[in-house]
């Protein structure tokens, strides 16, 4: 059992006990510094520990910085440094909790791993795992796990993916369990709210001052760093005040420069994607390709009805050409595809999108 010290994994582990199954509880030690997002530091462990007690399970820390650094900080750097914003949450789960833990827990002779995660393995029509949503909408966290495969959620459990998050809650406190008034972890756990994206950026990269300039071409503001630029972004960019809001359109690192444009420019018909994934062979209703689905990009962002397009090179490329303009996504960001409540593909975005 994956114990990260919050009250929804210290559930998990009770209902297992519960169910009768032989639960170890397991805490990785992923990040050093410093944190304030609720995970990673030396009280959650001791959060973890103390429930593992509660429930009289043994308890072990693992210590995957090494391995955190590699699959999840050098590539969050890299990214921005290219103009990208990545989703380091979605690396972790994949290379760290359902990559290098859960190959710990084979040597070790486990049949399972399993986590406080809200989502759910669903079985689709062809017979193979999918991650499935979660049932309390508001807690959903099946955007975060896309990517995970069939083999792989064949060793996968998630004991409360069927339950509300109050509900979890609220059988936390009846257990007495010290979690179940802790508030959820948020953000990205090795940036501290204080200090921010940018501050972090600072001590990994010569970050780069750069122009801010409207579709003429014109100098219209300014930033410090356009590695720490996001598309989308309204804040932070310069811009004098007065007029329609603006909005980053697109990052050129090396040309050190930020367009910006106005909402109906933000608007596009069609995102390119990289790294496309799916989660099995076409299914009963026909190609997965020639299916309107509903693509999340963003881990609580609403799905936009679209279809997911291969390119047909065979690399991976293609584009998610929406029903209706919906605004661009930041390069680097997943988008994710639904049928129904199942996850059926996955994507990066990449750029320029196209607008008509």
């Amino acid at each position: 059992m994956a114990l990260s010290g919050g009250v929804d994994s210290s559930v998990a582990a009770a209902r297992l006990v519960a169910a009768g199954h032989d639960v170890v509880g397991a805490t990785l030690k992923l990040w050093g510094g410093e944190s304030d997002s609720g995970c990673c530091s030396v009280s959650d462990v001791d959060d973890a520990r103390r429930v593992a007690d509660a429930l009289g399970i043994d308890h072990h820390t693992f210590a995957y910085a090494e391995e955190f650094e590699a699959a999840v900080v050098g590539p969050y750097v890299a990214a921005h440094a290219r103009g990208a914003t990545p989703n380091p949450c979605m690396s972790c789960n994949r290379h760290l909790k359902f990559g290098s833990l859960l190959a710990r827990a084979d040597r070790l002779g486990f049949d399972a791993v399993a986590t406080g995660h809200h989502a759910r393995v669903a079985v689709g029509p062809d017979g193979r795992r999918r991650v499935a949503r979660g049932a309390d909408a508001a807690k959903d966290q099946s955007y975060v796990l896309a990517g995970l495969d069939h083999e792989r959620l064949g060793r996968v459990l998630f004991p409360v993916g069927d339950s509300a998050k109050g509900d979890v809650r609220r059988e936390a406190a009846a257990l007495g369990l010290r979690t179940a008034a802790k508030p959820d972890s948020q953000d990205v756990c090795f940036i501290t709210r204080g200090d921010g994206r940018a501050h972090f950026l600072g001590r990994r990269l010569a970050l780069t001052p750069g122009r801010v300039v409207d579709g003429r071409g014109r100098t219209v503001g300014a930033v410090p760093a356009v590695e720490a630029v996001t598309v989308g972004q309204r804040r932070g960019l310069g811009l004098p005040g007065g007029g329609p809001p603006r909005y980053a359109l697109d990052v050129d690192v090396a040309g050190a420069t930020v367009r910006v444009g106005t909402e109906a420019e933000m608007q596009v018909a069609a995102q390119p994607v990289a790294a496309l994934g799916w989660a099995g062979p076409p299914h009963e209703a026909g190609r997965l390709d020639e299916a309107d689905l509903a693509v999340q990009a963003s881990a609580h962002g609403a799905p936009t009805p679209g279809r997911l397009l291969p390119s047909g090179t065979g690399d991976g490329t293609g584009e998610v050409r929406w029903a209706r303009p919906r605004r661009r996504v930041a390069p680097g960001q997943a988008l994710v595809a639904y049928d129904g409540d199942h996850v059926v593909a996955w994507a990066t975005a990449a750029g320029p999108p196209r607008r008509g």
